[in-house]
């Protein structure tokens, strides 16, 4: 049996790893990167109609999504951990618990920076030198909420910088054209986390941050995140004339409508359970429906 103790150590060695690999991939929440990334693929996908598009940008652009939102969530953990220790909903995040120290999270916060700068350098001058600002912009989200209510909208502010950036990578400049995607993009993103803030309202007013919630009360923020997704709505029905769309696209906005619709019914301001469906799985499909919409407005297009 000793001739499998190298064995042994190594896949113990190996293990060791995935579960590390597993509390960085918990602490910066990697499975809703889903939000954002299908809207800056869909700017890849419209981009094309003016600017080739090779395999080799798209791999820069998902590594610098990776990178930017890496860099982003590690420093928001670092900037809340105190808040977070002290919130019985979050106590049990990486910091607080112990599983992960401050120090190691600043090392994966600038590793994190110095990938998403290197990916934006590898798809251009431009975009080398917007990731500085970019940058600056994702991370002062972390101090938002300390003097502001209005960070649920610099978070989507933040988050929208990202079809932008995805159409400068491809087509190598802005147009005005990407505009409604990102703005849509932001409402979007501001919209949730209004309402994901709802489930934080005690907490936050006990320790002087900054909400819609706070501001309004529940009843008030559940109407404002009403009124922005109705707008973000408006947005996505622009893009149908903006890009001269066909079918499959606009399918596929009025199922995000009536997602949004179904959204909304879930969170009441007497029932607050129901946050997290509302959150992530009905989200992740309106992200996903807005790129399976314009994929399959592009695939149309070229078969007819």
């Amino acid at each position: 049996m000793s001739g499998f103790a190298p064995l042994e150590k190594t896949l113990g060695k190996g293990r060791s790893a995935l579960a590390r690999v597993q509390v960085y991939g918990r602490m910066i929440k990697f499975s809703h990167t889903v939000f954002a990334l299908p809207f800056a693929l869909a700017a890849v996908i419209l981009a094309q109609r003016q600017h080739p598009v090779t395999a080799r940008s798209i791999f820069w652009i998902l590594i610098a999504m990776v990178g930017a939102r890496s860099a982003a969530m590690g420093f928001n953990r670092i900037t809340d951990a105190r808040f977070d220790a002290g919130n019985p909903r979050t106590a049990g995040r990486e910091i607080p618990s112990g599983q992960l120290s401050t120090a190691a999270t600043a090392v994966f916060v600038v590793l994190s920076s110095v990938i998403f700068i290197h990916a934006a350098a590898m798809l251009g001058d431009l975009c080398f030198y917007l990731s500085f600002p970019v940058l600056g912009i994702l991370l002062l989200y972390s101090y938002t909420k300390r003097f502001t209510w209005m960070a649920h909208l610099y978070l989507g502010f933040a988050i929208s910088l990202a079809p932008p950036g995805a159409w400068i990578a491809v087509t190598g400049q802005f147009s005005w054209q990407i505009l409604p995607l990102s703005l849509a993009l932001m409402t979007y993103i501001a919209g949730f986390d209004i309402l994901y803030a709802c489930q934080d309202i005690d907490f936050d007013r006990s320790e002087g941050l900054f909400s819609i919630p706070v501001r309004f009360g529940v009843g008030g923020a559940l109407w404002i995140s009403r009124l922005i997704h109705g707008l973000s709505f408006g947005l996505f029905l622009a893009l149908f004339f903006i890009f001269d769309m066909r079918g499959p696209y606009l399918m596929c906005v009025g199922a995000i409508g009536f997602l949004l619709l179904f959204e909304h019914w879930l969170v009441r301001p007497d029932d607050l359970s129901r946050i997290h469906i509302a959150f992530f799985h009905v989200n992740s499909i309106i992200s996903v429906s807005l790129l399976t919409g314009v994929a399959g407005d592009e695939i149309i297009r070229r078969l007819f």
